[in-house]
């Protein structure tokens, strides 16, 4: 009984790493977590508030969500310098899914309820995914469809805050007419001067100092200017809107409830966020760990972020993402574990019980600056130009992505990018590469003729190689190109397949085989097997193939090669092959 208690007590910290981060934490290290949570509390609450905002909600819950992001991660999540909170890049897919749905009475509370629910979904979603281990998933955006995708995210939030920056707000759905609604009442004359200024200004000094300082917390210098330029320069008064008194204390755990008829549409939506969030915190996973020499565990990750989410939406908070950004400032600022996290929760619990009213003149256009900028660091022009030199076909992947998002919304956007990655990758699948091989001079082995010049090649002998599975989705492709091949003149006596890349044959591959390898003995060619792994070969056995039979099979196209020199008595004769692929 006792050693079944020792055993679950020590699989506790296993599963709740962050209780064996405190058991075995070093006094010695504190001094370093306290700044670096400090530092990275300036960073957390105007941020906090922007995104939430951007998601549609009051900035309140940007601070709800961003502290029980910080506890939930802290005790769940492996890493120990990852910052986790409200993202810029899930604010617009937040609001794309809880808007509409509380677009007919716009009530606060309403929305509010919803995305807490989205929290929850999208935080049992992750977990689920951790600990079935499907961290897989995260690699359904591709890099290409990410590039595209991010730079549509970008210009969404950039267009999106525009209004509030030049101080008025637009009745308008989509890229298209909000900037068409924002174009007409800026040319209507509804610009607010001093909004603009102060917006402007912020966006200015953020963007400046994060380009010629990264070190220094440009945001907290921005929000500072700008609360004390409201009581300078009286902008209340001139028509700039303020933030306003945020509510005081902590709010209560509460279960979200919604209307039934609507989960399905919270559900479709919390699948896209939840990929999103994952693709975004394994990537910033992957390069914190190189730097602290960590070792990643996606698996783990995802249950931190997961639990994150989840504890934000008990008590009104949003679900959340991890922040490269908010990393990169703790991680300059010297955190060491995940106390940092815990320092930062703390210090905006102390503002929002000891000073709520401490942010109430921060004036709306300085948020929309702080999300404009977020906005900014996430465009990849440069990503782009680089796939337009690398690959065309990626770049163009890229150029969809993009237009998905910024033409048909953040959600189907990422709709559209995961389903164009996944359908790039069955085209690679369905026409893969292939050539035809033969001899160099003054090189060893078999090269591709497309790209080296062969010099002699054995009259009657095509050596074909196929670079992908033999599946279903490729069985055509193979078969016509053996087809033609075979028609050609001088008829092919033998095919010798170069089969080192076939790492698979499925059923309807070996159907498709057993036919064509009739089809060509009738015809007076033989299809003959190099290289073919030993599971694949084993693997056709058991599919019953009895014309392909064990001399069928060589160990290299060496051997092979020789097989049929042998066989036919020929040599080699000086020329390229006389063969050719379509």
């Amino acid at each position: 009984m006792a050693a079944h208690a020792t055993s679950r007590l020590g699989a506790l910290p296993r599963a709740v790493p962050g209780l064996a981060m405190l058991r075995s934490y070093r006094p010695s290290l504190l001094g370093k977590d306290l700044v670096a949570g400090l530092v990275l509390t300036t960073l957390l609450v105007p941020q906090g508030m922007a995104y939430a905002e951007l998601a549609g909600l009051p900035a309140i819950t940007g601070l709800y969500t961003t502290i029980l992001a910080l506890l939930g991660y802290a005790l769940f999540g492996p890493s120990r310098v990852l910052v986790l909170g409200p993202d810029s890049s899930l604010g617009p897919m937040i609001a794309a899914v809880v808007v509409p749905l509380v677009a007919s009475d716009g009530d606060t509370g309403t929305a509010v309820a919803y995305a807490s629910v989205l929290a929850l979904m999208v935080g049992a979603i992750t977990v689920l995914a951790g600990v079935f281990k499907l961290g897989f998933i995260a690699d359904l955006l591709s890099r290409p469809t990410q590039i595209g995708y991010m730079n549509g995210l970008a210009l969404t939030i950039l267009v999106s805050q525009l209004p509030k920056l030049f101080g008025f707000s637009v009745d308008a759905d989509g890229l298209i007419g909000e900037a068409v609604a924002f174009a007409e009442a800026v040319s209507d004359g509804e610009t607010v001067g001093a909004a603009l200024a102060v917006g402007a200004a912020c966006l200015v000094l953020i963007t400046g100092l994060q380009h010629l300082w990264p070190i220094f917390p440009a945001v907290l210098a921005a929000v500072v200017l700008a609360i004390a330029a409201v009581a300078v320069f009286d902008l209340a008064d001139r028509g700039v809107e303020l933030v306003g008194e945020l509510p005081s204390g902590f709010p209560p755990l509460t279960l979200p409830t919604v209307p039934i008829g609507d989960l399905g549409l919270l559900l479709a939506g919390a699948l896209g966020i939840s990929l999103v969030s994952l693709t975004d915190t394994i990537s910033t996973a992957s390069v914190f760990a190189d730097k602290t020499g960590e070792e990643l565990d996606g698996d783990r990750e995802m249950i931190g972020v997961g639990a994150a989410s989840i504890a934000a939406g008990c008590f009104q908070g949003f679900p959340v993402s991890t922040s490269g950004s908010r990393t990169a400032v703790a991680f300059q600022s010297g955190a060491r574990t995940q106390v940092t996290g815990l320092v930062g929760a703390a210090a905006i619990i102390t503002v929002l019980v000891a000073a709520p009213g401490l942010l109430r003149n921060l004036p709306q256009p300085a948020l929309a600056a702080v999300v404009i900028a977020a906005s900014l660091s996430l465009a990849d022009i440069a990503g782009l130009r680089r796939l337009r030199r690398q690959r065309r076909s990626d770049f163009v992947l890229a150029l969809v992505a993009f237009l998905s998002v910024a033409l048909l919304g953040v959600l189907y956007g990422i709709a559209a990018a995961v389903g164009l990655s996944i359908l790039n990758v069955f085209r690679r699948v369905w026409w893969p590469h292939q050539a035809i091989l033969g001899r160099a001079s003054g090189l060893r082995g078999y090269h591709d003729t497309a790209y080296r010049e062969t010099t002699e090649h054995l009259p009657g002998l095509a050596i074909y190689r196929f670079d992908a599975p033999l599946l279903f989705a490729n069985a055509r492709t193979f078969r016509n190109q053996v087809r033609r091949l075979a028609a050609m003149e001088p008829r092919p006596v033998w095919i010798i397949v170069a089969a080192e890349p076939i790492t698979d044959v499925d059923t309807t591959a070996a159907d498709m085989l057993a036919d064509l390898d009739t089809e060509l003995d009738e015809a007076g060619t033989r299809l003959v097997f190099a290289e073919l792994k030993d599971a694949v070969q084993a693997k056709v056995r058991t599919y019953g193939l009895a014309a392909l039979s064990d001399d069928r099979f060589y160990a290299t196209i060496r051997t092979a090669v020789e097989a049929y020199a042998a066989t036919h008595a020929v040599t080699w004769v000086p020329g390229s092959s006389p063969y050719r692929l379509d």
